[in-house]
């Protein structure tokens, strides 16, 4: 005899075209990093021979710290933890002697739980080689359009009652900063910079760029390449590194891939030549989320706008604002000591071969350049930055450039009486933008989608121009692992009419009980589109509501279909949770026990 055990679902779904919105986990006007104030910081150290000392400990304990009284907006702050931070923005003005170098601040190291305006870590840039002060602030209100991105805004420093100048404060990578973005913290985190230093060549070891090249399993290879920020994590990490080298094909498993093409994307359309894919290698962060995928966080964005330090050697078109956004080599060569591209930078290498993923990077471009490369949204954002700071910047005597150099820079690059050159935030943009739209590979024809729906569980969309459409769908609540399910033109499974363009499929998940997120990817032989553009950072969700309740078999109703939890037709099978959905819109969730 087999027993019914039923419990009635009765259902309110709600679909909305408004995205899931990422930016809602930045900081609301007022926060500590709101672009609309310029606040002052008063640091007091309790030692009068603090430089000197602080100095010291950055060549020889870089992470050693002294306290000192910070004051903001009236309100005293005793003891925090101060040290010197940096490689050329500290080592540069201490060359000259000057006193602007660039600060961490640790809230809380000496006194627990202490924060200012809510955040443990201060880190104050001086900007050194930015004549325009704004490059950060302004390349990372792109990049926190398509991926996890610190924070920035302008504040004036005063040291022992001298003001030393206007700096730049920048958000830490750091625990807090997880938990935000990620609502969880306690994974493994790398800061993926190297120990080479800028000055002191001669007493400070070298070491590999932190290009992800495997080594072996041996952590102690990794040590001099990446600074481990969490307790643990070393065999996680370069878990990473030997699935890029020796099983790339299960690269998904172990990596947020779409994030990562968005980093690689964002780094080359504003030209960005300080990070993993383009000149330089460095600066950028890793962190694996409890989904096992290791995310890739940019970080210390200054260079943006070709803002790296060029000799009169590199300064040309073809070099700098023509920089190959499929470039995978470099000036490293790898460890071989040959000229070896894909060991340069082995995961960029193998996802740019890949043909698929190479389409994702491409339409990741677009999207920026479409977006993010707008001049007269960048010249506001600039012009409101600067009018804010500028009796600050002219009043700061120990900035490099001049005053001109401060508005001239934004318009145009400038060339340093030492022989580097700093590209122009507009001329940049102008200019990146004419080359990558003219690019053979961004400039070719995507797919067309709009009119994205849902409808008693039925998901449509306009496409046109693609060879395939699918919706990509996840129930995670790490919002990662996307799957593919096929729509189609075919005049069945919902379509009402074959070959106008409407594809339709069943909405993945959508008895599960959980929220599910998706998007639309069409592909084309040449080129991909996403609805919304900036997935997977952003998707659309249909949200499951329900109530429950015991049903009475007495009511007088017809079934039309059994479903899993994937939405797909079944058969009555016993032990196992279906849904049976009714003509009069009531859906039950019987478990039948054998």
């Amino acid at each position: 005899m087999r027993k019914q055990i039923l419990i009635l679902l009765i259902p309110i779904f709600s679909f909305s075209q408004n995205l899931y919105n990422p930016q809602e986990l930045y900081d609301s006007p007022g926060g500590l990093f709101d672009e609309d104030s310029l606040r002052t910081i008063d640091l007091e150290f309790y030692m009068q021979d603090y430089h000197s000392y602080l100095v010291n400990a950055w060549f020889y304990n870089p992470s050693e710290r002294i306290p000192a009284r910070l004051t903001l907006n009236g309100v005293l702050y005793d003891s925090v933890g101060v040290r010197y931070k940096g490689n050329s923005t500290f080592c540069l003005p201490n060359d000259v002697f000057s006193p602007k170098v660039p600060y961490n601040i640790d809230m809380n190291y000496f006194v627990g739980g202490q924060k200012l305006l809510d955040y443990k870590k201060v880190k104050l840039a001086n900007a050194w080689m930015d004549a325009t002060f704004v490059k950060q602030i302004v390349s990372s209100n792109i990049y926190r359009r398509y991926l996890p991105t610190g924070e920035s805004n302008l504040v004036r420093l005063n040291v022992q009652g001298n003001y030393v100048g206007l700096y730049v404060n920048d958000e830490s990578i750091n625990k807090q900063f997880l938990d935000k973005h990620f609502d969880e913290k306690s994974g493994p985190l790398f800061k993926c910079d190297n120990i080479d230093r800028f000055c002191d060549t001669a007493n400070a070891p070298s070491a590999m760029p932190p290009n992800l090249y495997y080594m072996g399993d041996d952590s102690t290879l990794y040590y001099n390449s990446y600074d481990i920020k969490s307790d643990y994590g070393w065999k996680e990490f370069i878990n990473l590194m030997k699935t890029i080298d020796l099983d790339f094909q299960n690269i998904d498993s172990v990596l947020n891939v779409d994030r990562t093409l968005w980093a690689f994307a964002a780094n080359q359309v504003i030209a960005n030549l300080d990070c993993y894919n383009t000149y330089y290698i460095h600066n950028y962060y890793m962190y694996q989320t409890k989904d096992g995928l290791f995310q890739m966080i940019p970080w210390d964005l200054d260079n943006s706008f070709v803002g790296a330090i060029m000799g009169w050697d590199y300064w040309n078109p073809s070099n700098v604002y023509e920089y190959d956004p499929y470039y995978t080599g470099g000036p490293y060569t790898g460890p071989s000591g040959t000229p070896q591209p894909w060991e340069a930078r082995p995961l960029l290498f193998k996802l740019l071969n890949d043909p698929h993923y190479r389409k994702i990077y491409s339409a990741h471009m677009r999207t920026i350049i479409e977006e993010s490369l707008d001049t007269a949204q960048i010249r506001a954002n600039i012009d409101n930055l600067q009018s804010l700071a500028y009796n600050a910047a002219s009043q700061d005597n120990n900035k490099v450039f001049t005053v001109n150099e401060y508005y001239n820079n934004t318009e145009s690059a400038i060339w340093a009486a030492f022989n580097w050159g700093f590209g122009g935030i507009l001329s940049t943009v102008n200019e990146r933008k004419q080359f990558l739209l003219n690019h053979p590979e961004i400039s070719l024809m995507p797919p067309q989608i709009s009119n994205v729906y849902v409808n008693n569980g039925l998901v449509t969309a306009e496409v046109f121009n693609a060879n395939s459409v699918e919706i990509m769908a996840t129930t995670s609540e790490y919002n990662s692992k996307f799957n593919s399910f096929s729509m189609f033109d075919d005049g069945t499974n919902g379509d009402l009419l074959a070959n106008d363009g409407i594809y339709t499929a069943d909405l993945p998940y959508q008895f599960s009980g959980f929220d599910v997120k998706f998007y639309i990817r069409s592909e084309n032989d040449d080129a991909i589109k996403l609805s919304p553009q900036r997935a997977e950072y952003e998707f659309y969700t249909y949200s499951y509501i329900s109530n429950v309740s015991n049903i009475d078999e007495g009511n007088s109703r017809k079934l039309i279909a059994i479903k899993d939890a994937l939405g797909k037709s079944v058969e009555r099978v016993a032990n196992v949770p279906l849904f049976y959905i009714y003509d009069d819109g009531t859906v039950e969730r019987k478990v039948i026990i054998d």
